[in-house]
């Protein structure tokens, strides 16, 4: 029996793995917290859009609401939870008190309906003006909203403070 086997087969690592995994979970360790704002946009983004459907199933198929109610319900239940994880866990906003706090909020739902009205121009345009393929044209504009809310949000809405 090899060393390796004879290893596992104990229950004990070899050294030179311990020493390689822990290595791994350092360089991925160290990555992460360079790309971290990246990342956690992507993440909790992620999330926010798995809720936004299933909150839309929920009200429509369950509650049988319109599907104009449990669209709007969703998508304002997905802005407040989308707020919350962008201002925690992606800009790590250091805002406090009731008036700095409605102001960022506001601004943060400011930013969302306006990403939301170009993502209509935009599939109007490329849709109705420009015939391309509406699973196309939705790609396209969520790309370009994911890019506008994260700008938005960290140039304007989530921006330090200058000291």
């Amino acid at each position: 029996m090899g060393t390796v086997q004879k290893a596992v087969y104990s229950g004990r690592a070899p050294e030179r793995y311990d020493e390689f995994m822990k290595a791994l979970i350092k360089k991925c360790w160290d990555l992460y917290k360079k790309y971290e704002e990246g990342l956690n946009y992507l993440i909790f983004g992620f999330l926010a859009f798995v809720l936004n459907y299933v909150l839309y199933f929920v009200f429509e198929s369950l509650f049988h609401m319109h599907y104009m109610a449990a669209t709007a319900i969703s998508w304002v239940l997905t802005v407040v939870f989308a707020y919350w994880t962008n201002r925690t866990f992606v800009f790590k906003s250091k805002n406090a008190g009731a008036a700095g706090i409605l102001k960022e909020f506001t601004a943060f739902v400011g930013a969302r309906v306006a990403t939301g009205v170009l993502e209509l121009v935009l599939m109007y345009l490329m849709v109705d003006v420009a015939a391309v393929n509406s699973y196309i044209a939705k790609f396209i504009c969520q790309v370009v909203v994911i890019l506008a809310n994260y700008f938005l949000s960290k140039l304007w809405i989530f921006k330090e403070k200058e000291k």
